[in-house]
């Protein structure tokens, strides 16, 4: 009788590691996947605090976007993976307007503060800022500029994870820092 019920389970053990293995590989995979996105992301405040610091020390708007680009260095390529805009915004007669802006980078990006008059598909040079940043500057003298410098980063998986899960990465990230 011992030697049936034996015979009857011998698969049974088998079945369940392949069970458990496959909801192990999910986990593995997510956390492999939602590690680097963090991880870029954070690589990205980083760059865009530094660039703005930068610009809003005197270093020129061109100059800073080619050093934020290479600063990204091989962690997130952003030669041809991402797009760093530095832009200046100036309050001039209580409107904020875009006075300067420069952009490195491998793909095509439309900054989300304005771009200068008669560039790409702009009507005009007022700028587009958050609430705070607005105040801030207002409370500014006249002539006073804002740096803000964005990057735009195409974020891709290295595991079958975003197949599976139904594509629920961002395949593009965003980061702005205002100086």
């Amino acid at each position: 009788m011992k030697t049936r019920i034996n015979r009857e389970e011998s698969g049974q053990a088998l079945v369940e590691l392949s069970f458990a293995f496959l909801v192990l590989c999910v986990f593995v995979f997510g956390i492999i996947d939602f590690g680097r996105a963090i991880y870029n992301v954070e690589v990205m405040n980083n760059l865009v605090g530094e660039g703005s610091n930068m610009a809003s020390r005197g270093v020129s708007l061109a100059t800073t976007a080619q050093t934020v680009a290479n600063d990204a260095g091989s962690d997130i390529n952003l030669s041809t993976k991402g797009c760093v805009i530095v832009t200046s915004v100036a309050i001039n007669s209580g409107s904020l307007l875009v006075t300067g802006q420069a952009s490195q980078g491998g793909i095509a990006c439309t900054s989300k503060v304005g771009c200068l008059n008669g560039q790409g598909s702009c009507g005009s040079s007022s700028a587009t800022l958050p609430a705070a940043a607005v105040t801030a500057l207002t409370a500014e003298p006249t002539g006073s500029s804002l740096y803000v410098t964005e990057i735009f980063y195409s974020y891709n998986t290295v595991t079958p994870i975003s197949a599976l899960s139904g594509n629920s990465m961002p395949s593009r990230l965003y980061s702005v820092a205002y100086y």
